[in-house]
């Protein structure tokens, strides 16, 4: 080997696009960058289509770059045939074939990787190290140092915290507008004949990807239009989703990010996820395009549309991270309901006669994506009214979504939506019956189902399971004082009327397939 040869080898995960990582600032001659597409990825969930080619082209574009720039890449795709489909298979025959003396690697969001890159870095007699991903606001342990002690861990407070630390949306440590808080302004269903934004989509032609990844069998679910694949997969085009955000969606994305209608699957939301959760783009970057543009037009953005958006990426998604960090992997285990049951097939396909629910899991199909209030009052909702097991429910989110990871999945889906975590991440568990799916939306009019049956021919399935879910577990919700509304009025129901209840949601639990 010649003395110049690379002696040390990184590895850039797929989601560690960070095109400002300090690693990338200057080229280093003896460093030798790798990044690779395996299967032990590919196949750890039936990710969606566009997820497994979201990823493929965004990481190809990224190694492109970074040879574009001088750095020297071996970038390992699914169909060389010299690849050992692993990362630490992949890794070692690197380290032995090249002579490599020193391994780095960015440190993993997913607990899973994290612990096999330890595991692996733990065996080699070569010197390694571990750097960070230079993408979140916040390390690690930070939320955990902040609760340490505490009884709980209120999202709210670490919010405000982390505003009053990093100088948004603050003076002098108090909240601009007098408050920290608008989301009881941001609860507007969407006006009958309402026009949203037509969403920016883009046309990358993926169909070389898609013929060279066929013949491996990987199993997917979902669609995807191969010439005009809509998500951005590099950093130009999600700094253009930024921006036209920005411009289209942020005056008005506080006001409606909770409005649901048929057909609408982008409305006022930023679909910035994608870009954010492979690092093409960062938080503070997003953050900051969008107070920028407030200031230069207060008149055309409100305060609630702003501080409901930073709430979403400064609040909860650095909470739900750490929280993760926190509580990993015991959290991947909890089942405070202890829920058992399989999840409906109609939720791989979305053929129910429930207009809500085939609205969002459809469209989950099509563009892999939904919204919050579709994920956690729609499919997540009737999940937990259901009795779904948390293990089924996790599958299901974590491979249906171009933006789920498991970092962001895990904490959402089994602490926020089914309250398998006995209430860590939610004071209560998120559930409502049809009331709630009408006032937010415009699927009930049109519906198989009449929403405001709760028993008999075509009762909603949604109000008779809301009432079995809290009769069921009155145990455990009875004492927490946020619903003890809600027990008062079942006790005072006629036993009649609650026998009708429980035996209508027995009915559809049996004959859940069908509805």
């Amino acid at each position: 080997m010649q003395k110049n040869n690379p002696s040390t080898l990184r590895l850039v995960l797929g989601d560690q696009l960070n095109y400002g990582h300090s690693w990338f600032a200057s080229v280093d001659n003896s460093v030798q960058y790798v990044m690779m597409e395996v299967r032990t990825e590919t196949d750890y969930v039936w990710h969606h289509i566009q997820k497994v080619v979201g990823f493929f082209t965004a990481m190809r574009n990224f190694a492109d770059w970074l040879g574009s720039q001088g750095h020297n890449v071996v970038y390992i795709k699914i169909s060389d045939n010299y690849n050992l489909q692993s990362f630490e298979a992949n890794l070692s025959a690197l380290i032995s074939e090249r002579n490599i003396t020193n391994f780095e690697y960015l440190l993993p969001d997913e607990y899973r990787v994290d612990r096999l890159l330890k595991d692996f870095a733990a065996t080699l007699s070569i010197t390694n190290a571990v750097f960070d991903t230079e993408h979140f606001f916040t390390t690690r342990d930070e939320l955990g140092n902040f609760f340490e002690g505490k009884k709980s861990y209120l999202m709210e407070s670490f919010y405000q915290a982390m505003r009053k630390k990093h100088g948004i949306l603050v003076t002098e440590g108090k909240p601009i507008g007098g408050q920290w808080n608008f989301d009881s302004e941001n609860r507007k269903k969407l006006p009958k004949g309402h026009s949203a934004p037509t969403p920016l989509v883009f046309e990358n032609d993926v169909t070389e990807l898609l013929a060279e990844i066929l013949p491996y069998d990987i199993v997917t679910i979902g669609t995807v239009d191969a010439k005009n694949f809509i998500w951005p997969v590099n950093r130009k085009q999600s700094l253009e989703l930024l921006d036209f955000f920005i411009e289209n969606g942020l005056p008005l994305f506080g006001t409606f990010q909770d409005a649901m209608a048929p057909g609408e699957w982008s409305l006022y939301h930023s679909r910035l996820s994608f870009a954010m959760n492979t690092k093409m783009i960062s938080p503070k970057e997003v953050i900051h395009a969008a107070i920028e543009k407030w200031e230069e037009s207060p008149e055309a953005i409100a305060l609630n549309q702003l501080e409901g958006f930073v709430r979403q990426i400064l609040g909860w998604r650095e909470y739900m991270r750490g929280i993760y960090w926190l509580k990993m992997p015991e959290f991947a285990t909890l089942n405070f309901f202890d829920n058992k049951l399989k999840l409906p097939d109609w939720y791989w396909t979305g053929k129910t006669k429930m207009n809500c629910l085939k609205d969002a899991i459809s469209q989950s199909l099509n563009f892999a994506y939904a919204h919050h209030i579709q994920r956690l009052m729609i499919t997540g909702n009737f999940a937990l009214l259901a009795g779904i097991a948390p293990n089924e429910v996790d599958q299901w989110y974590l491979g249906i979504y171009i933006d789920a990871l498991e970092w962001v999945e895990i904490t959402n889906t089994r602490g926020m939506s089914q309250f398998a975590d006995g209430g860590i991440i939610g004071t209560k568990p998120y559930v409502s019956s049809a009331a709630y799916i009408d006032k937010m939306s415009h699927y009930c009019g049109t519906c198989f189902y009449d929403k405001s049956r709760k028993v008999g021919p075509k009762a909603c399935p949604f109000n008779s399971l809301y009432w079995n879910f809290y009769d069921k577990h009155e145990s455990k919700l009875s004492k927490n004082p946020r619903i003890g509304m809600m027990y008062k009025i079942w006790q005072k129901m006629k036993p009649d009327e609650k026998a009708a209840l429980l035996e209508q949601a027995d009915f559809y639990i049996r004959n859940i397939d069908t509805l």
